[in-house]
């Protein structure tokens, strides 16, 4: 199995187009990776095991109704609005707790589903798992 390096990103590219089908759809998901403009919400990212992943995001003073997180199109999308006061209630002398409005998105593959979303003291949890087709999975057969 040949093993590339990042100076060789053309000659991978290369090597699936002359030994793949099918793979465009793949290419396009790729070029579209960042989507997102910021970097808030701050987020972790973490892989619990080969097919499951846990997605924490941090949203200090977002209430539940106020977020929204859903998949689209091998996207997944997590969505926070609050309503803005006309007057705020205090002079800040310091504002280091954002209120913006934000759409994050990543890229999923095919065989990546949202298993569970929880909100929970500030912090959305996402958590995805891989599927693995049956006829992908071993089989032992003697």
């Amino acid at each position: 199995m040949k093993i590339y390096g990042s100076g060789e990103l053309q000659k991978f590219v290369d090597d699936i187009e002359k030994y793949s089908i099918g793979m465009d759809e793949w290419f396009h998901r790729m070029g579209a990776v960042h989507e997102t403009k910021s970097n808030y919400p701050p987020y972790n990212l973490i892989k619990d095991s080969s097919v499951s992943f846990r997605l924490e995001i941090a949203l200090a003073g977002f209430k539940k109704e106020d977020i929204s997180v859903y998949t689209e199109n091998n996207k997944l999308f997590v969505e926070g609005s609050q309503e803005q006061d006309e007057e705020p209630l205090a002079e800040y002398i310091h504002r280091g707790l954002a209120t913006r409005d934000f759409t994050r998105v990543w890229t999923i593959s095919d065989d990546v589903r949202v298993e569970d979303v929880v909100y929970d003291n500030g912090i959305l949890t996402i958590i995805l798992k891989r599927i693995i087709p049956d006829h992908q999975k071993r089989h032992d057969w003697l």
